[in-house]
């Protein structure tokens, strides 16, 4: 007994350290370019970054990252590829499987570092079927198992061209039940969501309502305490802006409503989109000049060798941060990740304390074998 309260006075004691939050300037991130609100360490067949190397490559540049995998793992389907090992979703037939060892394999490679370096990260939970009623109990017990590390859920994917159709089990959605209960333990947890879902469906027809943006109103309307990134403005790689794309975000924006609505900007494909023209970045800026408050900016790079592929997308986004104001740029950049973030991180610890060690609701009984069974 005397042991298990040590136990937990030492978890205690982890979590309450974790819980402090760190500000850029607290980190000497003056000088910096960015903090990455997007950012996967691993790719789609789970190899990746080494955690050390990635914090190395930061250096002076990135302030602070979110730190995640990819919860989905691409198969090798011998009969569909034969001896090409695919690395990616495009290169292959074969279905995608949710991994859940990515959250075990970010919550090691974030302990393996010294708490400096920590400080600098905030690992994301992503190893989990968003259409399965059972997820949130993943999503717990990986905050259980590893408490003071994650500080939020994501990126995870609903409605997503080339990837939802390759599910194996099939696709998420944004009606299901299984979600709700999702973004309902968000809040009550205080996680940060990252969430994918594309504005509309690939190769819509002429004037088609893009009901996916109806349904996913809907869901934030049904979760104005859950804190959501929208990742890459909803658009893809042949899932355009749909028209009026600037009018329907100043809508959602300054509707009272939807006061936990955050949009990310990651990803070198959205860059094209709105760097595509003086016309495209101009209407841009004036949306983000007007909510600063509301945009995060992110790399979406995955994997990479070195910072040269993280440092591409900020870089290609030079006209847009020409066109801000110097405060929406210094929040885009970096003071709404830390705001956001240091919350998280905070009303995290403060759940897994208030939750660690305490008794699990004891599983439904099972059957005796043949009981039950109608001949």
């Amino acid at each position: 007994m005397r042991q298990q309260s040590r136990l937990h006075l030492s978890v205690a004691a982890l979590i309450l350290v974790a819980a402090v939050p760190v500000s850029a300037q607290d980190q000497g991130c003056a000088g910096a370019n960015y903090s990455d609100s997007h950012f996967h360490l691993t790719n789609y067949i789970q190899e990746g970054t080494d955690v050390k190397d990635y914090v190395r490559m930061m250096g002076s540049s990135v302030c602070r990252s979110t730190l995640f995998g990819i919860p989905l793992q691409q198969e090798w389907a011998y009969g569909n590829s034969g001896d090409f090992a695919p690395t990616y979703y495009l290169q292959s037939d074969a279905p995608l499987y949710y991994y859940s060892f990515t959250d075990a394999f970010i919550a090691m490679a974030y302990r393996s570092l010294p708490p400096a370096q920590q400080a600098r990260l905030d690992p994301m939970i992503t190893g989990f079927n968003p259409a399965d009623m059972y997820a949130v109990d993943h999503i717990k017990r990986v905050l259980l198992t590893f408490p003071g590390v994650f500080s939020g859920i994501g990126e995870f994917s609903i409605h997503k061209e080339f990837v939802s159709a390759k599910i194996a089990g099939g696709a998420a959605s944004l009606t299901d039940p299984a979600l709700d209960r999702i973004l309902d333990f968000a809040a009550e947890a205080g996680l940060v969501v990252i969430l994918h879902n594309d504005i509309n469906m690939p190769f819509p027809k002429p004037n088609q309502e893009p009901y996916v943006l109806l349904q996913l109103r809907d869901v934030l309307l049904r979760h104005p305490k859950t804190t959501v990134i929208w990742a890459h403005v909803g658009l893809g790689r042949i899932v355009r802006p749909v028209t009026d794309q600037v009018a329907l975000l100043d809508r959602a924006l300054s509707n009272p409503a939807l006061p936990n609505l955050y949009i990310d900007i990651s990803w070198d494909e959205t860059a094209k989109y709105i760097t595509s023209s003086p016309e495209a970045v101009a209407r841009t800026a004036a949306l983000i000049n007007k909510y600063p408050d509301r945009f995060l900016f992110g790399t979406d790079v995955v994997a990479p060798a070195s910072l040269a592929s993280p440092m591409a997308v900020y870089d290609a986004y030079a006209p847009l941060w020409s066109a801000l104001t110097p405060e929406a740029s210094q929040k885009v950049r970096f003071g709404n990740y830390a705001r956001l973030f240091d919350a998280a991180r905070v009303k995290v610890r403060a759940w897994e304390q208030a939750n660690v060690g305490k008794p699990r609701p004891a599983p439904p009984p099972t059957p005796a074998s043949g009981a039950g069974i109608t001949p």
